[in-house]
């Protein structure tokens, strides 16, 4: 499922298709995805223009004068296309008055859509209690996720994974993140103390702006591409995540890379520096 740096990557390819541009033609395919499409998207975007495009967790956000917040979720296999001719799962089309066209293609239909009125998107309940982006160095810090994790007997993998605890992580970075911080993936969260919990946050924001900067990762199944249609090359940079058998990469560490899994997801870690506390 494509991750934050996934959507991040999304958001700017189509921000000099779609944003400050007119949209004059709506074409829907189906009438469902994962769930309904909302029977106001017509309505919300039919001769409406796109005043900003932004990103909230893994949801892309498209504001449009006509008074409605367009969200998008792309789901397992969801893929924004710019400026490509119509293909079978071609589920929802967007038509500019520039000739350009954005295209919803998802095979899977894991992804869906949703709609709200303008200021009305942080009451929906997908936002409502979301926590806080990870780049966002007011609001994510060290302090902020030593108080999150107070108590909390939960493992850190799925600490992290919580959207309600930070906001667009997904198993692949927090892998990564949980490699590079040296800790354990089934390390309870509460054990951590503030200066550990620093370390987690300069770990994910490292990470997380690293894979924006590869266009996000590409894996076997090439399930995920930038609008453009390039690949995400950040599985190119992974240290832990898909690498089970292989060499620890960290300088002076013997170790080899293992794999257990966790709520049904496989974690990577290094067993000799990512030890359990």
């Amino acid at each position: 499922m494509p991750e934050l740096p996934e959507v991040e990557t999304v958001r700017r390819g189509l921000i000099p298709v779609l944003e400050n541009r007119k949209i004059t033609e709506y074409i829907q395919n189906r009438p469902d995805l994962r769930f309904p499409i909302p029977a106001d998207m017509r309505r919300a975007l039919q001769g409406a223009t796109v005043t900003a495009l932004r990103r909230r967790g893994k949801y892309l956000i498209l504001d449009v004068d006509s008074g409605f917040h367009v969200c998008w979720h792309l789901g397992m296999s969801g893929q924004m296309r710019i400026d490509r001719a119509e293909e079978k799962h071609d589920h929802i089309i967007l038509k500019t008055e520039e000739g350009r066209s954005v295209s919803f293609n998802d095979p899977r239909r894991f992804g869906y859509v949703l709609t709200a009125k303008a200021g009305e998107l942080d009451n929906m309940p997908h936002f409502q209690k979301m926590g806080p982006e990870p780049l966002d160095d007011a609001h994510f810090h060290g302090g902020y996720l030593f108080e999150r994790f107070a108590d909390r007997k939960a493992p850190l993998k799925s600490a992290l994974l919580d959207q309600h605890i930070v906001a667009g992580l997904g198993n692949i970075y927090v892998c990564e993140a949980l490699y590079h911080a040296g800790l354990h993936p089934a390390t309870a969260a509460g054990k951590l103390d503030e200066m550990q919990c620093r370390v987690l946050v300069d770990a994910v924001r490292r990470v997380i702006s690293r894979a924006i900067e590869a266009g996000g990762s590409t894996l076997g199944d090439a399930r995920y591409v930038q609008p453009s249609g390039e690949l995400g090359y950040f599985q190119l940079e992974m240290a832990a995540y898909g690498r089970e058998g292989e060499k620890c990469g960290l300088n002076g560490c013997n170790g080899t890379i293992e794999r257990i899994v966790q709520a049904g997801r496989s974690s990577f870690y290094c067993p000799l520096h990512q030890l359990p506390l």
